[in-house]
Parts: C-alpha cells; structure tokens; sequence
C-alpha cells in the first residue's frame, strides 16, 4: 500500500520575497524607512492639521503668546542705556538717534540697525552695542578727535586726521586751539598740513593759517598779509628753509608780501609798497610819481 506523503515545499523565495530581501539590503531603502517614511508621514499630517484656516490662526497667535511671555521675562528685559566714552554733545546726539522706549525687551532691540545709525554720526569713529546683563544698553564709543578747522566755504568744520568732518562750529574763536585750514581738497591733505605746521613751530604765534591751492600745494598765511608759497614737492623742508632765514635775517620783520617757494632754486621776495618807498628813499629816489 503506498503511503501518502505531503508535497516537499520548494526552499526557493518567490520572485516577490527576493525583490524584497534585495530592496532591504540597499542602503537608501533603508534610509527612506528610517528617516523618509517617518518624515512623510508626519509632514502629511501636520498638512493635514494645518489645512484648515482656523487652526492655523490658533497655532500663530500660541506661538506669538509663547513668544511674548519669554520676552518679557524680567531677565530679558531693558531698562537703562548707558554711553561710554562720548563726550556730552555726542552723547546727546546719540540718544537722539536712539529712539527706545524703556524697559523694552531685549528681543525687541535691532543691535545691528541701532550700531549703524549710531556710526553715521559726523562724530563718531567706532561704536560696539550691547545688551549687558543686569538690563543696560551699552554703547561703548570711540569719537573722532579734531585736529583742524576746515573753512568748507563759508562752513567751518572740525576734521579729524584722516580728514573725517567731526562738527561744525559757528565761529573761529569756538576752537581757537585748532589750526585753520583753507581751500578746496585741504581735508585729504591733513597729515602734510600738519607737518608743515609742525615746521612752521618757531613762528607758530604769527601763523593764521594754511590755504590748499588747486588741490595740489598750500600757502602759508602769516598776520600782517605775509604769504609762503610752498611748492607742489617737498614742502616742509622748502618751509624749513624759509625758517631758517627768517631765524637768521628777521626775514618775516621786513617789509615783505610773500615769499614764492614754488621754485626752490629760485625763491622770490615780494616787497610791499611801504618797503619800496622805504628803499627809494634810501636810494634818494621818488616812488610812485611820474
């Protein structure tokens, strides 16, 4: 009698196993599994959830509120501002600029708007802004520091060494301290200025001024209408001769206008018209009749 045995199953995958078994084995499905798929599913509902209009105006006014009640916690919030190295003009200009209301939360404060505006200001060479602990605005400044008066035609105005306008004055004798300087282009020649003036130390009580000429060279203004004419080159040794002169032969006590420096192999010495009379008379001679 033959015995009914069951069916040996085939130990081979089906085709749809293997695929699958493949598909496992591949690092990007495996990626998509662990990471993609979750992603999805939760961006489908989230979309789901935010489809409608009410639940969405809910969601932005919590976060708001949530927003809002962190940012005014008492440790965020600012109450004083302080200016730091600001003389008191500048100091008032800066609190000008500074339109905040305080306290007023530190979320509330554009740092790098409130930096900018600051550093527009005329006076103003660098400026660092922080909120401090403790609820002060900080504002550490480093101002320009004049060192001249530019007379911008009928403006006076401070300038700084680099030749940066620092304020405008109304009259000379608000900074007589300063040394006047004159002229078109006279602010982007500050540090030659400074030398020649530097030279012109021995004389410096007599010293009104420097003039900048057709953006290139400067005149030397002296009281009594005297004049150097410097040349467009090497000006201050050309100024240091004409101090040495005038230490020498009381050059600038003579009856002279100017002394034209332009050329220096060939200075010139203009007399005024009191010293030629003065030398026709010498010479036993009549000036200026026919």
């Amino acid at each position: 009698m033959q015995s009914l045995m069951p069916p040996r199953r085939d130990p081979a995958p089906s085709r749809l196993a293997y695929r699958m078994h493949r598909m496992m084995l591949t690092p990007g499905f495996r990626r998509f599994l662990r990471y993609g798929l979750p992603s999805a599913v939760l961006a489908i509902a989230v979309g789901g959830y935010l489809a409608d209009e009410t639940r969405r105006l809910d969601l932005v006014a919590g976060v708001e509120d949530l927003r809002r009640q962190i940012a005014e916690r008492p440790e965020f919030m600012v109450r004083l501002m302080v200016v730091e190295g600001a003389s008191i003009p500048v100091t008032d200009a800066i609190r000008a600029v500074v339109e905040v209301e305080f306290p007023v939360s530190s979320f509330d404060i554009d740092l790098a708007d409130l930096q900018a505006q600051i550093a527009a200001l005329e006076a103003v060479e660098s400026v660092k802004v922080q909120v401090r602990s403790g609820g002060e605005l900080a504002i550490e400044v480093v101002e320009r520091v004049p060192v001249a008066l530019w007379r911008d035609g009928g403006t006076l105005r401070m300038i700084d060494a680099a030749g940066k306008r620092v304020a405008t004055i109304e009259r000379r004798t608000d900074r007589p301290d300063l040394p006047l300087l004159a002229g078109p282009g006279a602010e982007r020649a500050v540090p030659e200025a400074q030398a020649l003036l530097a030279a012109a130390a021995p004389i410096s009580s007599r010293v009104r001024g420097l003039l900048r000429v057709g953006e290139r060279r400067w005149d030397l203004v002296l009281d009594r209408d005297q004049r150097v004419l410097l040349p467009e080159t090497g000006a201050v040794a050309a100024l240091e001769r004409v101090i040495a002169l005038d230490e020498a032969q009381d050059l600038f006590a003579r009856d002279i206008s100017l002394v034209d420096m332009r050329n220096p192999g060939r200075p010139t010495v203009r007399v005024t018209p009191a010293g030629i009379a003065a030398l026709g008379q010498i010479n036993g001679q009549t000036v200026g009749a026919d």
